[in-house]
């Protein structure tokens, strides 16, 4: 042997081993402060599959079913196609009950001042009528960027003055569903 080399001790038995499993606790602890770290991004999925994502979460109570809602909104189908938006025409009034199923459910999550995304599967949506005069195909999936900007607490509750006709409808006839966002 020459001055010039080294001997190499051989490893313990076993140390190989533990550089392993030392290594794959590492990743998967990495990956459960990834999952953990991403729980925003994902959002909330209720029990009927409607998704909600809270991008501001906004202050007071919830909405509740006989509140209204004063939003700004844009919706879209899953291909990422604006079928309707209130950009340019201002803010919408909606109360729970007037819109569709997994609208009106969504919008029971939210409070004043917040902004969401949330996703309808078509079941709660307009299913396989569609709607919108073929800007909403059937069974499409909806997505919906929404801002809250007020709640006006018990407003289903309140009724249009007397002697009025509701909004849309002239001479006193029924009118259509007012709220109903994609129409």
């Amino acid at each position: 042997m020459s001055a010039t080399q080294v001997p190499i001790r051989p490893l313990k038995r076993g140390s190989m081993l533990k550089l392993w499993l030392g290594l794959a606790l590492l990743i998967a602890a990495a990956g459960v402060l990834a999952w953990i770290g991403a729980g925003s991004l994902r959002g909330e999925t209720t029990a009927t599959g409607v998704q909600i994502r809270t991008l501001e979460k906004g202050t007071g109570d919830p909405v509740k079913a006989t509140d209204g809602a004063v939003i700004e909104y844009e919706g879209r189908l899953a291909d990422g196609t604006v079928f309707d938006s209130t950009a340019g025409r201002g803010p919408a009034g909606m109360i729970p009950g007037q819109v569709i199923p997994g609208f009106g459910e969504a919008l029971q999550k939210m409070r004043e001042g917040g902004r969401y995304t949330i996703r309808i599967p078509s079941a709660l949506g307009y299913g396989a009528a569609g709607a919108g005069e073929g800007k909403i195909p059937p069974n499409s999936e909806l997505i919906f960027d929404i801002q809250v900007k007020q709640v006006v607490r018990d407003a289903a509750l309140m009724g249009p003055p007397p002697g009025t006709a509701p909004q849309g409808a002239p001479d006193g006839q029924s009118a259509p569903p007012q709220g109903q966002p994609g129409l």
